[in-house]
């Protein structure tokens, strides 16, 4: 069985209005319950960042340290972003 840690927060009244909401809707029985689902999607989150940084931003760098003619410099790609820009303020869709 899992221990059980009190903790007593301070919380902004807007987060504490929310908590409120959840609980009184019945989408969750308790605050505890509104915080512990939010603790578990920060958790996510940030494993989720640490899986892309590990599986696609470090061999990416890797792989254009070791070949630098693989990257694109940054006026070039500034520039394109300008012409995009500029394209969409002639032509919204």
């Amino acid at each position: 069985m899992t221990t059980v840690e009190k903790r007593t927060i301070s919380l902004p009244s807007e987060h504490a209005a929310f908590i409120d909401a959840k609980v009184a809707s019945g989408d969750y029985a308790s605050t505890s319950e509104v915080v512990r689902a939010g603790l578990r999607a920060l958790r996510e989150r940030d494993e989720a960042i640490e899986r892309w940084l590990k599986n696609e931003v470090a061999p990416t760098y890797d792989a254009v340290a070791a070949d630098p003619s693989r990257g694109i410099a940054a006026e070039s790609v500034f520039a394109e972003i300008k012409d995009r820009h500029a394209k969409r303020l002639r032509d919204p869709k």
